[in-house]
């Protein structure tokens, strides 16, 4: 493989137990319209039995597209074969294509064009759910470039996007082997954020993630602790590379929405009180870093809610929260105020002897009281607006004025 051009793209393939799926995973590559001389495979075998590593030599045999194949012990988790195959990859980008899914014909010669024009480090192609569901709020319009902080991209933090291997290089960025999970967030926003840009193609439906019907896929090993190890991993690294203010907090509603708030769901009243107490003592640090008011009025109310119990450290009043959602109770609606602020009423508003501040109940982002749609109050101009008129105001008052006494002088 070394004596042959760079090719545009390697196709890093981590393969554990991948059969049957992995026949249609690698058609898709050789079926690409990008074509074969500008695609090299680098196939891991994790240590499969199933056959997974025959069916890959036999490919590299007979394919068009360069295929090198590497067979190692089992490692235990996707992190180890994608960093071995990153390390072989010669292509100008690199995609991480799970064993299990596959590529729409023209998801490569798409992709690289647009990173090729906008000279973005990332690209996200659609993804459609093939037995499963998939994130799509990012994708409802291709964009050249996408604002990490403004966009919905930081809710796509799986692997399966093209990357510029010139970036990973540069950063050595690698797949983190210690977690057990979430790996793959760490690695994507790092890319995110250190790279020259994102890139979104929505047009074409790029990459297709297949449910298992065995239930065998990587993703979801371990328990509730090494979600949380994630989560605090993916909270310090944004910490690292924003400093406090707005940016910051937009990238932690992420982590605190898709992922710690999933831990504290009604679910919680079922399980055991010594788990409900070693959840809320595994979030604490997280909670008294980053938790602002600033991440808290982008979450709706009832989420916000059970996110500030926890921060408060409050399992009594996160209980009688989770109780009220299970129950799947409509909050009233209460609207005060000069602005029309609009409350929802979850239990221990306006409670003093709680400390929940009320502000915690403000709707500050679109919401829903039961079938009813619930939005903030609408923007008013602010006070540093109103200054910035007046100021225009009595400059063009001044100007007015120096033309009269010009005129009178003359």
């Amino acid at each position: 493989m070394d004596d042959k051009p760079e090719p545009d793209v390697t196709v890093v393939v981590g393969a554990y137990e991948a059969m049957p799926y992995l026949v249609r995973c690698l058609e898709s590559v050789e079926t690409q319209t990008l074509g074969a001389d500008r695609i090299e495979i680098v196939a891991v075998d994790d240590g499969s039995t199933d056959g997974t590593g025959e069916y890959l030599e036999e490919f590299a045999a007979k394919s068009k597209v360069s295929t090198r194949v590497i067979h190692q012990a089992n490692s235990g988790g996707p992190s180890g074969p994608r960093n071995v195959g990153l390390g072989l990859a010669r292509g100008r980008y690199v995609f991480f294509l799970d064993a299990d899914d596959y590529f729409g014909d023209e998801a490569l010669e798409r992709m690289v064009a647009m990173a090729d024009l906008a000279g973005t480090d990332v690209v996200l192609g659609k993804m459609e759910g093939v037995n499963r569901s998939v994130p799509r709020s990012m994708f409802t319009r291709t964009q050249e470039r996408a604002d990490v902080y403004t966009s919905r991209i930081i809710f796509a933090l799986s692997a399966q996007k093209l990357y510029r291997r010139a970036l990973l290089d540069r950063l050595g960025l690698r797949f983190d082997e210690e977690l057990a999970t979430g790996e793959d967030a760490l690695f994507t926003m790092d890319a995110y954020l250190q790279g020259a840009g994102v890139s979104i193609v929505a047009d074409y439906a790029c990459y297709y993630l297949v449910g298992r019907e065995d239930g065998k896929h990587v993703t979801g090993r371990g328990g509730y602790e090494t979600r949380f190890q994630a989560l605090g991993a993916l909270m310090e690294l944004i910490a690292r590379r924003e400093p406090p203010g707005v940016r910051r907090d937009r990238l932690m509603v992420r982590p605190f929405t898709v992922g710690l708030l999933q831990q504290f769901g009604p679910s919680l009243l079922r399980r055991p009180e010594s788990e409900q107490l070693h959840k809320m003592a595994l979030a604490a640090p997280m909670a008294t870093a980053y938790w602002t008011k600033g991440v808290a009025d982008q979450i709706k109310v009832g989420e916000r809610l059970i996110l500030e119990c926890v921060a408060l450290g409050r399992l009594d009043l996160l209980k009688d929260v989770l109780a009220f959602v299970a129950a799947k109770e409509t909050p009233e609606v209460v609207i005060e105020g000069r602005l029309q602020q609009p409350y929802l009423v979850y239990p221990h508003f306006r409670d003093g002897r709680a400390g929940i501040p009320v502000s915690s109940y403000a709707v500050t982002v679109p919401d829903w009281a039961g079938s009813r749609r619930v939005l903030p109050p609408k923007q008013t101009p602010s006070l540093a607006r109103r200054g910035v008129r007046k100021v225009r105001r009595h400059v063009r008052s001044l100007m007015a004025g120096t033309r009269r006494s010009g005129a009178e002088r003359t």
